[in-house]
């Protein structure tokens, strides 16, 4: 297992700090970094791995730091510097040094420290190595440091309040999908998991595993018990069956979330700005735009379309994946995946927003919001989603009412490529909203109000209709 310390610091760790702080160790210890300099390693003399230290990220976003970490983690405000500290638990030193490392950045650049005892600043004598033990050069292309590497699964052992989509678990996970390996997270059942890591694990082979407090383990979104065998956890049995801790610790819930989820096509001219779309959606649903941007977790940089472009723009043809958050008095987050398609330049998004019970939910901004996306944006298809879920928009290891669909759009393209007389008269009481113009209409679907799950099985007739179409314009 690994053990996370994080300095959150007023003044940027500048190369002497950062030198003094990778001190705690003493003179004895080894520095290695991998080929672009974000994660310095420190190392024994013989090799072994004691602390990753990752490059400090500027946050510049209100709430990132309690959202993560808590809500008591600092009083800093923004911009202030994070760095994060890993340390190995198979060395036991190591975890003490980097507490030390990060107490000595806070106490030579002002800040906190995560977790708040993790004040030392002394140095960390480490135990000499055994005779015949020596440093291997990792390969390029090698897998980020991980507790368990088998033939088919890398496994993390994690153990914070709040995981989250970390620059460092974003490389993990490119580098075991490039390797064609599994990635299992294992944590204890106390654990949430942020939204984008949830999306970014993406479900078999990956999984979210967790250790059952009364013996064994369990897959922490489907509640299936687990096994290790053959070098991976997979479910045990035959039959399968569900941890009696995935269902007995759920209790029902009065908060909701809304999650719209949207796809749209735009020509890709020279003065193309992404996510106007995703903009447009978080202003309908909230009432302010996103606050702040990034590729990873936490979330650090000014919302900025601009910005966000030029990413895309340096990326291509490659896709483009960022996350977006709001404020801290709204809880709401995005993914937004932008790719070159022959048709244009597509954005994938998914917002979610988070309600406590006694907050209204705006299902009546739904019908205005695909007008305008459908108006100025190029809308393809959206689907609007309820759920009676957690309003911080962390998800336990336990289990959780399914989502239940408000309303679907289809947008121009797709009306014209079924058939609008067809489009228009699907075999349901509710019948669509015509949005767009008349030479290019597009059709808005109402389903519910997210309360009946019956809506999912009108949203399945439907689909099945509009995919039986005969491909012609009315």
């Amino acid at each position: 297992m690994t053990k996370d310390v994080i300095a959150l610091t007023e003044k940027m760790p500048h190369t002497p700090a950062l030198l003094a702080a990778l001190h705690a160790g003493g003179p004895d210890l080894s520095l290695t970094a991998d080929d672009d300099g974000a994660v310095i390693q420190l190392c024994t003399a013989a090799g072994r791995p004691l602390v990753s230290v990752e490059a400090p990220l500027l946050v510049h976003v209100p709430g990132e730091a309690e959202r993560l970490l808590g809500p008591h983690v600092t009083t800093l405000q923004p911009p202030y510097w994070w760095t994060e500290a890993r340390a190995s638990t198979a060395v036991p030193e190591a975890e003490p040094l980097a507490d030390s490392i990060c107490g000595r950045l806070t106490m030579l650049l002002g800040g906190t420290t995560w977790p708040r005892e993790a004040t030392s600043t002394a140095v960390v004598e480490t135990a000499q190595e055994a005779d015949g033990i020596t440093a291997t050069q990792l390969p390029d292309g090698a897998l980020p440091a991980v507790d368990v590497l088998t033939e088919s699964t890398a496994v993390v052992l994690a153990d914070r309040p709040v995981l989250g989509l970390t620059t460092w678990l974003s490389g993990v996970l490119r580098a075991t999908a490039a390797a064609g390996r599994a990635l299992h997270i294992v944590t204890p059942p106390h654990v949430r998991l942020t939204l984008p890591l949830r999306t970014a694990l993406g479900g078999t082979p990956n999984r979210w595993v967790v250790k059952n407090p009364a013996g064994g383990y369990y897959d922490g979104l489907s509640g299936a018990e687990l096994t290790w065998q053959n070098g991976t956890f997979a479910p045990s049995g035959p039959p399968a069956k569900v941890a009696d801790a995935f269902t007995e610790g759920a209790a029902p819930t009065h908060d909701r979330r809304l999650t719209v989820t949207l796809r749209t096509i735009s020509s890709p001219e020279a003065d193309l700005v992404l996510g106007g779309a995703l903009e447009t959606a978080w202003r309908h649903l909230t009432g302010a735009p996103p606050t702040g941007w990034g590729t990873a977790e936490p979330v650090n940089l000014p919302w900025s379309p601009r910005q966000l472009t030029d990413l895309a723009r340096r990326r291509s043809p490659e896709p483009t994946h960022t996350l977006a958050v709001g404020s801290p008095d709204r809880p709401a987050i995005a993914t937004h995946r932008t790719t070159r398609t022959t048709a244009g330049v597509a954005e994938e998004v998914t917002l979610t927003v988070g309600y406590p019970a006694a907050q209204h939910v705006p299902l009546d901004a739904i019908e205005p919001l695909a007008a305008e996306l459908v108006d100025s944006y190029g809308l393809t298809a959206m689907l609007t989603t309820l759920t009676a879920a957690r309003a911080d928009l962390t998800l336990r290891p336990l289990l959780t009412a399914p989502p239940i669909p408000v309303a679907f759009t289809l947008g121009a393209r797709d009306v014209g490529a079924t058939g609008l007389a067809h489009a228009r008269r699907p075999p349901l009481a509710v019948k669509p909203v015509q949005l767009g113009t008349a030479r290019d209409p597009a059709l808005h679907y109402p389903l519910g109000d997210g309360t009946d799950p019956a809506a999912w099985t009108a949203l399945q007739i439907l689909t099945a209709h509009l995919e039986s179409g005969p491909g012609s314009a009315d």
